[in-house]
This record gives C-alpha cells, sequence and structure tokens, in this order.
C-alpha cells in the first residue's frame, strides 16, 4: 500500500547523526558492562578524546565548558553520553555538552538533566544555546552548575 503523504512529509525513522548518539550509547554501555566488578573506567581521558576530535570552534567552547564544571563542580564524574561530554553523580548524568557539529546545528547545547537543581518556580529552561563564550557567560556558567549541584 502506497502512503498517500508526499515524500517531504514522509517519517523515515531517526536520522544519521541520532543513529549515531545511539550506536555511542550502547557502545558506552557494552564497555561498562565489559569491565570487572567495582573498576573504574578513565571516562575523563575519553571526554577529552571526543572533545579533541570536535572542530575548532566547537572544541573551544568544549575545552572551556569542562574546565568550568571541574572547577564548579569538582564532584561531578565526566563521561561520555551518547558519545558527548557529560557530567555525573551519583553515576546520573547532571549535564551535558553537544556540539553543534553532532546533530549539523547551528550551534552548541549545554543542557541539565532533572536531577540538577535548577528550579524555579513552574517553568525554567534546561538548555542553553552556545556560539561561543564571553566572560559573563562563563560567570553565568559557573553560577548554572554550582546551582545544579547544590
Amino acid at each position: 500500500m502506497k502512503s498517500s503523504k508526499p515524500a517531504a512529509e514522509k517519517y523515515d525513522g531517526f536520522t544519521e547523526e541520532e543513529r549515531g548518539a545511539m550506536k555511542d550509547r550502547a557502545g558506552e554501555l557494552k564497555a561498562a558492562a565489559r569491565r570487572p566488578r567495582g573498576a573504574k573506567a578513565d571516562e575523563e581521558s575519553a571526554v577529552l578524546e571526543k572533545i579533541a576530535e570536535m572542530g575548532d570552534a566547537d572544541r573551544a567552547i568544549a575545552e572551556r565548558l569542562h574546565a568550568i564544571i571541574k572547577e564548579n563542580a569538582p564532584d561531578l564524574t565526566a563521561r561520555l553520553w551518547y558519545g558527548m561530554p557529560a557530567y555525573a553523580r551519583d553515576g546520573k548524568v547532571l549535564c551535558f555538552f553537544q556540539n553543534a557539529q553532532k546533530f549539523k546545528t547551528r550551534y552548541c547545547t549545554l543542557g541539565f538533566n532533572d536531577v540538577a537543581s535548577l528550579d524555579d518556580g513552574t517553568m525554567w529552561p534546561t538548555a542553553y544555546a552556545l556560539t561561543k563564550l564571553t566572560a559573563a557567560d562563563e560567570t553565568r556558567i559557573a553560577a548554572l552548575v554550582k546551582k545544579a549541584v547544590s
């Protein structure tokens, strides 16, 4: 049976980038399952390697975010999450960085998951678009990270 929808409106499932992110996550879970019980992976090295693979503009933002997060929330553990740099507490991802190249978007994203303590009334932002980082942006991000872990 042929679809009555024009080709432009037809849903073809996940994009290549989304499938890639799911494969990244599956690989992360398999690697964790292969580790001996109680063994710690050097996940920060994997995060730094992933950052090093990024294009110049995204890499500059990712390197600064990594430094800001490590400085302002030293208890968070750097790890990969769907192939993206992420920072977790007690195994749960609190925040993550999505470079623009990952999903071919026009900006990078700093996102916070529900374990972040950013609640402010009945509605608050959980993701921020980043095109570059100014000193004011860095100060705001440091404050957000501190609040998120409180």
